[in-house]
Order: C-alpha cells, then sequence, then structure tokens
C-alpha cells in the first residue's frame, strides 16, 4: 500500500475565524484527500478546533522570532520524528528557524508568498527565505506574485507557481447587512464601500480626486473601512471636494462585511502591490458589483463590463465615471453583481485550491 503524503504546516492562525478560514480550509481539504497534514500553530488559535475536528494533528507551537534555537530544534524534531515529506512555511518566522531546521534532511521545503514587492536579488535578506537554496517551491497567492519571482536573476522559474486562497459562497450566506443609519445617510442615497488599511498601495487620494469630478448632485456616500483612512492627505483633497461630508470614515471594524452588504458597489483604487485583494474578492462574493483596477494582482479577478467594471490605477477621471455608471443604474448594479458573484465563485474555489496545492505536493516529490 502506497505510503501517504505526509505535511508539516507551520502558519500563524491567531486571528478571527473569517480571516484564516481560506488557507485553513486548504489543508482540510487536503486532509479529506489523502493527504496526511499536521499543523503547527498557536494552540488557542479560534481555527484550531476546525483542525481538530477534521482529523488534522495540531501542534500548540509557532515560532515567534526569526532567529530561536528552540525552536529551530522543536521543529526538527517534529521532521525527524514525523518523517513529513513536505514542510510547508507561511511567514518569515517560520520560513526562517524552518530552513534552519531542514538542514541537511529529506524533506522538501515550500514556501508561502501573499503580496507583491519586496523581493529583490540583490537583498541579502531575501535568501534568509524565499530565495534561500534550500526552498523547493514558492506558492504564490497570485500570478503577479510568481512573476515577480520569476523576474528575478539567477532564480530558477518553476521554483515559483499560484496557488490561490479559495472561498465559497456558503461562507457569506448568513451575513447580514448592516444599519447605515449611524452614518446619516438619507434614506434614497447610494453607498459605496471602500475596504483596506491604508497604505500608499490602496490609491485612496486618486479616489478621493474622483469625488471632485462626479455631479455635485449625486446621492452616492463613500463608506472607507480600515484602519487609518482618514490620513492628512486624503482630508487635505477632501477640503475642495463637493463630497466632503459624504464620505465616512469608520475605521477599524469588526462587522465589515455587514457593511459591505449594506452597501450598493464597492470600490477598490488600488495602484499596485496588490495580490487577489481580500476586500475586492469578499465584497463580490457577498453579491456587490465592484470597481477594481488593472494592476497585475487584480488579473482574473472580473471582466470589465460584465462581471466587474476595470479601470486604470492612477486615473481619478475614470474611477469617478465607473462611479457613476454604478450609481445610476440599478439594473446594471443587480445584473453586474450576480454575474461578479458567479464569476469570483467560479475562478476562486476551495475545491480548484485544493486540487492545485495537491499537484505542487505531488509534482514536488515525484508520486503520480
Amino acid at each position: 500500500m502506497e505510503k501517504a503524503l505526509k505535511v508539516l504546516v507551520i502558519s500563524n492562525y491567531d486571528d478571527n475565524y473569517n480571516a484564516v478560514r481560506p488557507e485553513g480550509e486548504i489543508f482540510i481539504g487536503l486532509k479529506k484527500a489523502g493527504v496526511e497534514v499536521e499543523v503547527m500553530t498557536f494552540g488557542h488559535a479560534p481555527f484550531v478546533a476546525r483542525f481538530r475536528e477534521a482529523g488534522i494533528r495540531v501542534i500548540d507551537f509557532h515560532p515567534e522570532k526569526k532567529f530561536d534555537r528552540v525552536a529551530v530544534r522543536l521543529i526538527r524534531d517534529e521532521l525527524v520524528s514525523g518523517g513529513h515529506d513536505i514542510l510547508h512555511l507561511y511567514n518569515n518566522p517560520a520560513i526562517i528557524t524552518g530552513l534552519q531546521a531542514a538542514w541537511n534532511l529529506p524533506v522538501k521545503v515550500v514556501t508561502y508568498r501573499g503580496y507583491t514587492g519586496n523581493i529583490h536579488w540583490y537583498d541579502p535578506t531575501c535568501y534568509l527565505t524565499h530565495l534561500n537554496p534550500r526552498v523547493d517551491k514558492i506558492t504564490c497567492l497570485a500570478d503577479s506574485i510568481k512573476e515577480l519571482f520569476q523576474s528575478q536573476p539567477f532564480f530558477k522559474k518553476e521554483k515559483a507557481v499560484t496557488v490561490n486562497k479559495g472561498h465559497r459562497l456558503s461562507w457569506y450566506e448568513d451575513v447580514k447587512a448592516a444599519d447605515l443609519s449611524e452614518f446619516n445617510i438619507p434614506p434614497n442615497a447610494i453607498t459605496a464601500s471602500i475596504v483596506a488599511n491604508a497604505r500608499k498601495m490602496k490609491g485612496i487620494p486618486y479616489l478621493m480626486e474622483a469625488t471632485k469630478l462626479l455631479p455635485a448632485d449625486a446621492p452616492v456616500h463613500f463608506i472607507l473601512v480600515g484602519r487609518n483612512m482618514d490620513e492628512p492627505e486624503v482630508l487635505e483633497i477632501l477640503k475642495t471636494s463637493p463630497y466632503k461630508d459624504r464620505v465616512h470614515f469608520p475605521g477599524f471594524r469588526r462587522d465589515v462585511l455587514e457593511i459591505v452588504r449594506a452597501c450598493d458597489f464597492s470600490i477598490l483604487p488600488s495602484i499596485f502591490g496588490e495580490a487577489t485583494p481580500k476586500g475586492a474578492l469578499e465584497a463580490m462574493f457577498l453579491g456587490n458589483p465592484t470597481i477594481i483596477t488593472s494592476i497585475p494582482g487584480n488579473r482574473g479577478m472580473a471582466i470589465d463590463g460584465e462581471t466587474g467594471l476595470v479601470v486604470p490605477p492612477r486615473d481619478p477621471a475614470a474611477l469617478a465615471k465607473a462611479i457613476e455608471k454604478l450609481a445610476f443604474d440599478a439594473e446594471l448594479r443587480k445584473d453586474m453583481g450576480q454575474k461578479g458573484q458567479k464569476h469570483i465563485a467560479d475562478f476562486l474555489s476551495v475545491e480548484r485550491s485544493v486540487r492545485e496545492m495537491k499537484k505542487v505536493y505531488e509534482d514536488l516529490v515525484g508520486q503520480p
């Protein structure tokens, strides 16, 4: 009887359940598909109960430092006693300690990369992680990340592969619409949600510039959910916008999905660095018509004009045109929301992620 493929995953699941579920469900799917999965993570993490319910052994430990002899010894002992075929490492402390632990062992080492940028062949620190010769494969959240690795000199292009983190429509069926009355939005208003933690890559100033190009009397309100959205540059632009009283900053919220559900459409004006952005992905799974930019990390998420609206990055005029198009056409919003939901469910399913990950593992160890 052929030995089952055995994988040790080291990842930090100490976040809210919904945030880690797409990743965790891949390994539960692999377990159901016959792969012997073990997970090393914080034992108190909310998702741990789901792992154990699925029959996955959980090792209550996660390295908290990048250089930790105790962590290296503990991981190495697990690899030696467990006879794992694959060691899959999901963050920098796990990668650096895991690579040390795997030294001179026959286990194949796989790392994970979830965002574009900060990978340079001339940066010595990159050789402590993904560019380390001991790494056998890198699973990338999007093609844009894979292509970043493949553009590095001296890098073996076949090492980088794309495996998205799939979702299920059923995860969103019970999400109820939030009551937006706290924002003092009139009942007849059209609302747009923007979900992100404000960083330069998110392109929020371009959205604020776009509000200056919209009809001044359009009944559109914008709800920007996330940390630091009301940064000084954004507020300065808003001072001269007719929409300055119709842009709302609730900050970080745990009911973010409920707020998105309550809005009429969603926007993510990113200018670079994305890799299948969570904010846009969740909005589409909720059935919201969504405006995204044509940056590499958004590739495949929407078919322009059919399952979403795709505009150039750094283009307030194009953004304003797309906003106006959705704001004044209820039928378009309904049709695009339904088609976008079906498209994203097909494009990013858990089942597809499980199949792709299983193939990565089997190809790596040479199994049929």
